[in-house]
């Protein structure tokens, strides 16, 4: 049986997709500068002979044929980018790049991915089809790598794949679980950076300024009231103001403040809906008050929606592969993730790898200095990719 033959290979390899995650966690590299990871895939796939072209600079795409390739064509994908965090593992395969850490699991994604393309490759005789493996770069910062492979034809271009499938770490779930969730997943993602402009002034006379400090707190009161009033509350969204510059000394009222923050949703109608009562909220409040103001809304990622027919097809290859007792429900996450551009153009499925292991203390999550996996993960991880790719339609 093909599952059984997966099985046996994901054991066999195990160890040595391990060591190839050694060599990526140690040499990461920030978004859109991926150049030794993308030259380190492409010698993996050339060492198990799949033909590969390269992409948005260093995205690499191998096509892996087996029986009938025209039957069936999916897309496995993988995320290269590593984030700007120093790394305060004390272990062998450290960051070497000061500044510079896989904390978010690309390395795990991008090994799984290789892992299953070996396992793939050895089996190609076993099922059918056309497998289109994409390692894209940045995931990590907008635009997002995953738009630019798009633009650059890796949805359109023969052999065109009729569905996608992603996964990612999940360090709260336990090495040995999957987890799986139909239609939303993940939030959108908006970059808000607002500046108010007024005439500053002695903080003892502020009849004779614009007190822009004062505008702004209404301002960030005021921007609530977009979610609490306007959107269906059966429906997530955030906006959360996360930074305000403005000011140096206690008598001096300042000429500008800036505002950042993000705002998220999980549905895309609401989601412009919202951008518009943002700008109209903002430019009315603060002209009010006798200010000028400058908005810059940065369009980021698209919300992950889950192709309910094909989740469900997916999460049948996952307890197929697992067992039931091994395959929980994701949760909902306002979360981003750049996967979301894919999922909007085919079918898609994006899926949860357990990698966190209580009893030896490996809990710590994505985006921090201290993020690590139990390696046993990738034992699963190439094998379950594997399984999915042989076999999902």
């Amino acid at each position: 049986m093909l599952l059984q033959k997966i099985k046996a290979l994901a054991k066999q390899y195990a160890n040595e997709f391990i060591q190839v995650r050694h060599h990526i966690h140690a040499n990461p590299e920030l978004s859109y500068q991926e150049f030794e990871t993308s030259k380190f895939v492409q010698s993996k796939l050339a060492e198990f002979g799949i033909p590969f072209t390269i992409k948005a600079t260093t995205g690499v795409v191998g096509i892996l044929k087996g029986n009938n390739p025209e039957k069936r064509v999916i897309a496995l994908r993988a995320d290269m980018d590593a984030l700007p965090i120093q790394e305060e593992n004390d272990i062998p395969y450290k960051s070497t790049k000061p500044g510079i850490m896989h904390a978010c699991g690309h390395d795990v994604h991008t090994t799984c991915l290789l892992g299953a393309a070996k396992i793939l490759s050895e089996t190609k005789d076993d099922w059918e089809g056309t497998i289109k493996l994409i390692f894209q770069p940045g995931e990590e910062k907008n635009p997002g790598g995953a738009s630019l492979m798009i633009k650059e034809g890796v949805l359109q271009e023969d052999p065109k794949p009729q569905a996608i499938c992603a996964l990612h770490v999940n360090p709260q779930l336990e090495t040995g679980l999957l987890s799986f969730r139909s239609g939303k997943v993940m939030a959108s993602a908006d970059e808000l950076y607002i500046t108010i402009k007024g005439k500053g002034g002695h903080a003892a006379a502020p009849h004779l300024t614009t007190d822009t400090i004062l505008i702004a707190s209404h301002l960030i009161v005021s921007l609530q009231q977009i979610i609490s009033r306007n959107n269906n509350p059966f429906s997530p969204s955030v906006l959360s103001i996360s930074s305000i510059h403005g000011g140096f000394t206690t008598n001096v009222i300042p000429t500008e403040v800036k505002l950042m923050g993000t705002f998220r949703a999980m549905d895309e109608e609401w989601r412009f809906k919202a951008h518009e009562l943002i700008r109209k909220q903002t430019i009315g409040l603060v002209e009010s008050m006798g200010a000028e103001v400058d908005l810059h809304i940065d369009i980021g990622y698209p919300c992950v929606y889950n192709n309910e027919a094909l989740h469900e097809k997916a999460r049948k290859l996952g307890v197929d592969y697992m067992g039931a007792a091994n395959v929980q429900e994701t949760e909902m996450r306002m979360g981003a993730e750049d996967f979301g551009y894919y999922s909007q153009q085919i079918p898609g499925c994006f899926f949860r790898l357990g990698t966190a292991n209580k009893a030896k203390g490996i809990t710590s999550g994505v985006h921090t200095p201290v993020f690590n996996i139990d390696e046993s993960a990738i034992e699963t991880g190439i094998g379950i990719m594997a399984w999915m790719g042989a076999n999902i339609r």
